[in-house]
This record gives C-alpha cells, sequence and structure tokens, in this order.
C-alpha cells in the first residue's frame, strides 16, 4: 500500500508539473484574427486566390491549438513550442491513451479553471479529447504537405471536401481551439471565420500552396 501511494503521489506531482510547465502560454497583446473571403477578391487568379486562400488557413493549422493533436509520433505535443507532452502520454489504438494510463485520467469533459494557487490556471478538457489518427498527423510537414492530405480521402478520415468543410466549421472538438481555457491563447479567428474560409478555398478549386 506504502508503495503504491507513493506511485499515485508521484503521478500526481507530475501532472501538476506538466502543467505548470507546459500549458502557461505568454498572452499575446491581442487575438490574432483571420482574412474574411472577401480579402482575396483583388487576387485575379482563381488558382493563386485558392493558394492565397489555403496560406490563412495554414495559420490555424499551423496554431499550436490544432498542431499539438496532429503530431508525428506517439506521444501529444503541449504549449506554444510543441513540446513533447510531460508527464508522459502515449497515443494507443484508438489515440485516447494506453491503458492505465489514458488521456482522459487528467483531461475530463470540459477545460477545468484551477481556483488555488498554481503557475498555471486551467487543465484543457473535452468528452473525446484524443490525438488525430497517424494519417492525419501534420507536424513536420509544409503547409503544401498538409493541404494535399487534407483532400486525401485515404488519409482525412474518408471526408469529401465538403465533409471536410463541416468538420472544421461545426466540429465540436475542433471547436475548443478557440475556446481552450485560461492560460493558453485561442485559435486564430474563430470556427465560423475558418469554415467560411474553407468553404471559399473549396469554391475557389481547392488548390495547394
Amino acid at each position: 500500500m506504502l508503495v503504491r501511494s507513493v506511485v499515485a503521489i508521484a503521478f500526481l506531482a507530475a501532472v501538476a508539473f506538466s502543467a505548470a510547465f507546459a500549458e502557461t502560454e505568454p498572452k499575446s497583446a491581442s487575438h490574432q484574427n483571420l482574412k474574411s473571403p472577401s480579402e482575396f477578391k483583388s487576387i485575379g487568379n482563381q488558382e493563386d486566390r485558392s493558394r492565397a486562400i489555403f496560406t490563412e488557413i495554414g495559420k490555424l493549422l499551423t496554431n499550436p491549438r490544432c498542431m499539438n493533436c496532429h503530431p508525428a509520433g506517439d506521444h501529444p505535443l503541449q504549449g506554444a513550442a510543441h513540446r513533447e507532452h510531460w508527464p508522459p502520454a502515449w497515443r494507443g489504438e484508438s489515440g485516447a491513451g494506453v491503458p492505465g494510463a489514458s488521456c482522459a485520467m487528467c483531461h475530463t469533459g470540459g477545460n477545468f479553471t484551477l481556483h488555488e494557487a498554481a503557475t498555471y490556471q486551467s487543465i484543457p478538457g473535452h468528452p473525446r479529447w484524443q490525438l488525430a489518427p497517424l494519417s492525419m498527423s501534420w507536424e513536420g510537414k509544409t503547409l503544401g504537405d498538409i493541404c494535399r492530405q487534407l483532400k486525401d480521402t485515404n488519409r482525412n478520415g474518408g471526408r469529401d471536401l465538403a465533409a471536410l468543410q463541416e468538420h472544421v466549421a461545426k466540429d465540436d472538438l475542433v471547436a475548443w481551439g478557440w475556446n481552450p481555457g485560461l492560460g493558453r491563447e485561442p485559435a486564430p479567428g474563430s470556427q465560423e471565420s475558418a469554415g467560411e474560409l474553407v468553404q471559399a478555398w473549396i469554391d475557389s478549386g481547392a488548390h495547394c500552396p
């Protein structure tokens, strides 16, 4: 029993250290916005306009709120610097951790705000908290590579372009990126503006940078 207690205390301490080390982020002067589709109308060539729109979408896709859940390896990433998760966490077969160390052990059904004194302000959470499949990993890839991957139904969860737009515009786990809890900068723009950009990219031919 003593050994189990020590292990449990050590684990909880590691969780606290993890949040303090990786989740608190410096505040920016202002929230970053995304351009609206209308701001690209001056680009006469449709393919060039489409590529420019996707480049704007790339501000969202490469943001820590998105990128950290699309890692190339078996561990989630944390913080603005995309550090490997600490304490150690593993992808597992479903992307939601491994037996005895599931994501849900620390990441509950919603963001958990701390009220006691601490160097971090909240622990992120969502009922479906998990990593994207490896086929959808973005870490280390160029924006063009990510674009082509998003269009590939063999690597994007079987989504056609319409389903891809709906995923960005309406999925509630994607929505977490704009409501990440205290101590984290939200993703650029809003889910509504992101959905509009994706639709404009599709309407202009869905060309990749």
